[in-house]
């Protein structure tokens, strides 16, 4: 009975230690592996040339209305309050609309570098995710980001424990998954 118990034992250290020494993780700087992608080059070539007609664009519509704005302020004295109103209400719809296209340009801005840089990322982390799974890794986690981009479906989810021991209530999991984890 001893021998038998003592047998179970061993297979069962050996085993648990088995599981633990095949836990490979490793490790990347999305950031620098990202910029080191010619692809990089060619997004970031063309935000900037989207940049730089957004800001000619916005220059353009700031001289209007200081050269506007200095010619009223030359010739206010001479206007009528009727042309003194009209002329006011014109700089001041001047002055909406600048506003308005600073945060229209900004939205364009944003969403040129997310359209852009998308398919960038999408390939790096397709590339991590095949050099892990062709090398074994179980977990890759990202230097830059810190967080896990690639899991292996043979890895735990401490979650559950984790809540228990924060004391907090285990909910089931959301039908979505995580769009920033890459499988």
């Amino acid at each position: 009975m001893k021998k038998v118990f003592l047998t179970i034992a061993v297979l069962t250290f050996t085993t648990v230690a088995f599981a633990q020494a095949t836990l490979k993780i490793g490790h990347i700087n999305s950031q620098d592996l990202i910029q080191a992608m010619p692809e990089n080059d060619s997004a970031q070539v063309k935000i900037e040339k989207v940049a730089k007609d957004l800001q000619d664009q916005f220059q353009t519509m700031q001289n209007e209305y200081g050269n506007k704005y200095k010619d009223f302020m030359s010739k206010r004295d001479s206007y009528s309050e009727l042309i003194r109103q009209t002329k006011t209400s014109e700089l001041q719809e001047i002055e909406q609309r600048i506003q308005q296209f600073q945060q229209t340009a900004e939205q364009e801005l944003q969403s040129q570098r997310v359209s852009l840089y998308k398919p960038v990322i999408d390939k790096a982390n397709k590339a991590i995710a095949e050099v892990a799974k062709s090398n074994g890794f179980t977990y890759i986690l990202d230097l830059a980001q810190g967080g896990v981009i690639y899991y292996d479906e043979a890895s735990t989810d401490i979650s559950p424990l984790v809540k228990q021991k924060l004391g907090l209530p285990d909910r089931p999991k959301s039908a979505g998954t995580n769009p920033s984890i890459k499988k």
